[in-house]
């Protein structure tokens, strides 16, 4: 493949001469691709908006890294919900005791949109030490709720970015009811892991006694699935939950066993903390066997690019030919592994660093 370049050779030397100059570091190379594509976007003669746009966006996501990397070790969830839901909703209560929760006796920090409502109880239930907040500056609901450290308090302009700060941090999520915005959320979080643009995770709804997700799946099973638009497997990929123990358990039970997946040269890698027995491993095979391309699932040992990159090298492995649409199927494949281990709602970290693939 062609060196990604600006085609002039004293150019290109002299891009990766600042990158050099900027500081050591392994990552030159994207660095240089990085200042590469801006200064394509001056010889494109792309206009001032487009520019604009391209730059804001950019220092808005190296700013939100900069924030969440002083606690990459520490798994965090995120919470949506309304920004309009009052104190005294039961809703507000649960999404209070669940974050109170996930930070105090689990050990998880909490990331929320840092508005009213939903967000502001999961701020204000893991308080400023436990918590994260996303900001929207919006000419209403603007406003981040108080129980935000400014430390941890990072305010986007766009709604794309703001959405990539999300699932690029978190490790799982709790979706409480709200309106477009949440639906907006929690579609297109289904989006991702179901068509693998992001990790399988955790995501649980929550509602305290309404029928807010009832009348949600409802519409989900009569007019998507029944309908064709998804497949049966896909209702895997969430779960329902009405209390803030049985969302927690939910969430740890997920990381139990699983630690993080690659792909590597076409290849699904499975990475795991404890590695199945042999009989563990024919059960899968002959349980999942529908999820696969060709071959069988297999116990491996690192393979020589994840080597190279010190990819979670202390995990046991599983390999496939994963046909790639099968997330749902996947997920269940997960949820075996994880009940070969799985005793306590725990938490063995540290966690990978989330990202989108």
């Amino acid at each position: 493949m062609a060196r990604y370049s600006m085609g002039n050779p004293q150019l290109d030397r002299t891009i990766r001469d600042l990158v050099a100059m900027a500081g050591d570091g392994e990552n030159q190379d994207l660095i240089a691709e990085l200042m590469t594509t801006a200064l394509k976007l001056h010889r494109d003669g792309a206009d001032r908006w487009e520019i604009k746009l391209f730059n804001s966006a950019l220092k808005e996501m190296r700013y939100s890294s900069k924030v969440f990397r002083s606690h990459a070790g520490t798994p965090k969830v995120t919470i949506f919900g309304s920004a309009r839901t009052p104190p005294d909703h039961p809703d507000y209560r649960l999404a209070c005791d669940f974050a109170r929760l996930m930070w105090q006796e689990r050990g998880w920090m909490v990331v929320t949109g840092a508005g009213p409502g939903i967000m502001e109880a999961g701020n204000r239930g893991a308080g400023r030490e436990g918590s994260f907040g996303v900001n929207i500056r919006l000419p209403f609901e603007a406003a981040p709720n108080p129980y935000i450290a400014e430390s941890r308090l990072i305010n986007f302009k766009y709604f794309f970015t703001r959405k990539l700060g999300f699932v690029k941090e978190s490790h799982a999520f709790a979706i409480f009811p709200g309106g477009f915005g949440t639906m907006d959320e929690a579609f297109e979080l289904l989006t991702l892991i179901q068509t693998g643009k992001a990790p399988i995770q955790p995501v649980v709804l929550m509602e305290a006694g309404t029928s807010y997700w009832s009348s949600w799946q409802a519409f989900v099973d009569d007019r998507l699935e029944q309908g064709g638009m998804i497949s049966p497997a896909d209702a895997n990929l969430f779960v329902r939950a009405g209390d803030a123990v049985t969302a927690a358990d939910e969430i740890c039970r997920f990381y139990a066993n699983y630690h993080s997946l690659r792909y590597v040269d076409g290849r699904l890698v499975l990475r795991l903390r404890h590695a199945p027995t042999k009989q563990q491993v024919e059960q899968i095979n002959d349980e999942f066997a529908d999820i696969l391309a060709g071959g069988r699932i297999e116990a491996i040992g690192p393979l020589q690019a994840e080597i190279r990159d010190g990819d979670a090298l202390d995990c046991a492995r599983l390999a496939m030919w994963f046909d790639r649409r099968s997330l749902g199927r996947l997920r269940l494949l997960v949820d075996r592994l994880n009940s070969y281990v799985y005793e306590t709602p725990g938490f063995e970290g540290p966690l990978p660093r989330p990202h989108t693939a």
